[in-house]
């Protein structure tokens, strides 16, 4: 579960911020109701971003996707 804690929270209680994070919780940094930062663990960032990357890679291999194909597809849903 992600929690929501104020600048100043963060700032007076960041050592401890930092052991939860450890431990394994994200917590989000908000400037009033605003979100502004996500602190997570390295490890954890990483891994998103590893798989965002893998996404991007399929992505880019991918080919558009014809009219006719699009059609055909509308088509097996009505048979």
């Amino acid at each position: 579960m992600t929690v929501t804690v104020k600048v100043a929270e963060a700032k007076t209680h960041l050592s401890e911020l930092l052991a939860r994070v450890e431990g394994g919780e994200d917590f989000i940094i908000a400037r009033g109701n605003d979100p502004v930062a996500r602190l997570v663990a390295v490890d954890e960032r990483r891994r998103r971003l590893a798989a965002i990357e893998s996404v991007r890679a399929l992505r880019a291999q991918a080919r558009p996707v014809t009219h006719q194909e699009i059609q055909d597809w509308k088509q097996e849903g009505r048979r």
